[in-house]
């Protein structure tokens, strides 16, 4: 239980409510932040509202998805020049899709602690998955991916992809689109996604 102390400090901040700018400017309704953060659409209900605050590692994984470091929820506008560095050791890797037994992909934030980022950028690993259990997915904007290693299957639409080592591919991620791993060897691609 908080003292009336903190709960007062904590509540100068609105993390609640910059949560709910965010989740609002992005057009993003609690249930579907819920599946992008692996938070109930209640919990998340809670935090916005000021009735609950999140810890650390919960309101990292909301600002994972709206593109902004922690800092946002508790400084003012940046006074240095944008410098973010990611260390390998510190990336969280997670799943496509929170405690799913048949994900197509794990991936890891690039550039998690830059503020404002016009892009996403993400290490992803793939998985073979059979065709019929592929669970297709679309965003705003935009997605440029470039395989590092093994083969991969893009579906983008009705349209199928196959992708090699150093292939590349630019496209509308406002179509629904899936990922598959082909082959044994491990397949892996930097993955960038942009908003309009």
């Amino acid at each position: 239980m908080l003292s009336a102390t903190l709960k007062s400090g904590l509540g100068e901040y609105e993390i609640g409510g910059k949560i709910r700018t965010l989740r609002l400017k992005k057009k993003m309704g609690l249930v579907e932040l819920g599946k992008h953060t692996g938070l109930s659409p209640a919990l998340l209900s809670k935090i916005e509202r000021g009735r609950l605050f999140p810890t650390l590692p919960t309101l990292l994984r909301i600002a994972l998805v709206f593109g902004v470091g922690l800092e946002f929820f508790f400084a003012g506008a940046r006074e240095k020049p944008l410098v973010a560095i990611v260390r390998q050791r510190d990336r969280v890797r997670l799943p496509e899709r929170a405690q799913a037994r048949d994900s197509a992909f794990q991936f890891e934030s690039l550039d998690y602690p830059a503020t404002e980022r016009r892009f996403d950028t993400y290490f992803a690993e793939f998985l073979p998955v059979p065709s019929g259990r592929r669970h297709p997915h679309d965003h705003a904007g935009v997605e440029f991916l470039y395989v590092l290693q093994g083969t991969l299957s893009l579906q983008i639409g009705a349209d199928e992809h196959e992708l090699a080592r150093g292939d590349s591919i630019y496209f509308d991620s406002t179509v629904p689109h899936s990922y598959s791993r082909l082959g044994a060897r491990p397949c892996s691609a930097i993955v960038v996604t942009s908003a309009p």
